[in-house]
């Protein structure tokens, strides 16, 4: 179990939201949480209201009768101090500051006001998450800041400066099957830092991947020790923002914290030894790999399901990722010539299912050859919707039947899923279509397979994590 001092403010019994309402981006706090099913009690608070969404609201801090250990303040910056005193008479632990307009915006009163804050929250004994950040979510406590999160945790673990990007990563990953332990938005980090909630999820057991969203360090030599650490332990993905010129300027006015070149950025991460993403598509791809493949270290792939012009385009994108599309063993072709396959000498790897000329039982045959033979490592397998319109097509059990899935003899597969229907009919046609669509993926997700949508993302994310365990020896 974590040591780490969140480790206890992450888990209240009793939450108050203040500023609260029944809607918008600050009060709306209170949804979120009714949502996911807090189990503690919850407090709204706002003078101007006497309930919020069924829950009876106090005018103060103060006026709640019970105790409170966590507080989400969402009200203006020029309230909080006397927010703060409040809270330290009902001894709080944790106060997250969503609220904003302070060292950010460059003003030195606003600057100034930051430091009191702090200094008045340490003479209190109160932690600080913020400000200028949307906190926590931690969907085994039912703590959410946003509606719609999954209620379903999972072993991956964000910390994000961006608020914007926390709820795009989260989002972005759940439409994967993705699932997380924490999920933690810290803005201007005027209290815990990016140090910190590294080592937090480098201890917790419940975190088995790490996600980071960056725009600058307080800390360069700790944040090096602290990320160095956490990547000896478990995989650690990175997104840096305000990477070139443009972008440092914009971290200025964003979180006001310090980001350095480039250079120096890539030369921290290659001692560090973390995955350096340039998007949260790629940081999205390689978590996905990281979470449903087992630890892979050789790159031997085999591709099965293109067509054509695909086939040929797949082999030269696997190979640009640092895969090795290996040739087709001959025993293999012996095998099908055996039983007879018309395509035996035909096939290779990638294995082109369009010479079959819809002789699906030729894909089935070749796929479950791959899968047993033990040159190669993994399979990436092209999968599509149904695209004519027939009751086979259509009928979810015949159209999975299709990929082999219960004959890749433990072999990992990676599911390339290009949305767009090869069948072109009338609206209830593709209503159809896409329902079958949506009742694969979710097959799929449950079974525990890495979707893609294309083939350049699904081999760069494999390579990258096979990259990984190699260097980590």
């Amino acid at each position: 179990m974590s040591t780490h001092p969140l480790e206890e403010l992450l888990h209240p019994r009793s939450i108050a939201v203040v500023g609260a309402s029944a809607s918008g981006r600050g009060g709306g706090f209170v949804n979120p949480l009714l949502e996911q099913g807090f189990k503690g009690t919850i407090y709204p608070v706002n003078p101007k209201y006497e309930e919020v969404l069924g829950l009876k609201a106090y005018g103060r801090v103060r006026d709640i009768p019970g105790p409170v250990d966590f507080v989400i303040s969402s009200i203006p910056a020029a309230g909080v101090l006397e927010m703060l005193a409040d809270c330290a008479e009902k001894g709080a632990k944790l106060i997250h500051l969503f609220t904003a307009r302070f060292s950010e915006t460059g003003r030195k009163d606003a600057a100034e006001l930051e430091q009191e804050i702090l200094r008045r929250a340490k003479e209190a004994g109160i932690r600080l998450i913020g400000p200028n950040c949307m906190g926590v979510y931690y969907p085994a406590e039912g703590i959410a800041f946003n509606e719609g999160m999954p209620k379903e945790s999972g072993p991956i673990g964000l910390a994000s400066q961006s608020g914007q990007a926390v709820g795009e990563i989260t989002g972005n990953a759940a439409q994967r099957g993705l699932r997380f332990s924490k999920a933690i938005s810290y803005g201007n980090a005027l209290d815990f830092n990016e140090c910190d909630y590294l080592e937090y999820f480098t201890q917790d057991p419940e975190t088995k991947i790490i996600l980071l969203y960056i725009e600058g360090v307080r800390d360069g030599p700790r944040f090096l020790r602290t990320l160095r650490a956490a990547a000896s332990a478990k995989p650690v993905i990175v997104l840096k923002g305000g990477r070139g010129e443009a972008g440092t300027r914009a971290t200025a006015s964003h979180t006001a914290s310090l980001a350095g070149s480039r250079e120096i950025w890539n030369a921290v991460v290659n001692q560090a030894g973390v995955i350096n993403v340039a998007d949260i598509d790629e940081m999205v791809d390689i978590t996905t790999a990281f979470n449903f493949l087992p630890e892979i270290r050789r790159a031997n792939v085999g591709v099965v399901g293109g067509s054509g012009g695909s086939s040929v385009m797949a082999a030269d994108l696997c190979e640009e990722a640092g895969l090795n599309v290996i040739p087709l063993p001959d025993e293999i072709r012996q095998e099908l010539k055996k039983q007879g396959n018309a395509i035996w000498d035909w096939i290779g790897n990638p294995a082109d299912f369009s010479i079959s000329m819809g002789n699906e039982s030729s894909a089935e045959a070749v796929t479950k050859l791959i899968a047993r033979h033990p040159n190669f490592d993994f399979i990436i397998t092209f999968v599509s919707g149904p695209w004519r319109r027939d009751p086979e097509s259509f009928s979810l059990e015949k159209h999975l039947a299709r990929y082999s899935l219960q004959d890749m003899n433990n072999k990992p597969v990676v599911m390339v899923f290009q949305d767009r229907p090869r069948y072109t009919g009338n609206d209830e046609d593709m209503a159809e279509y896409d329902k079958i669509v949506e009742q694969m993926k979710a097959v799929f997700i449950r079974d525990g397979y890495p979707m893609y949508p294309n083939i350049k993302r699904a081999a760069s994310a494999v390579s990258r994590m096979i990259n990984y365990y190699n260097k980590k020896g």
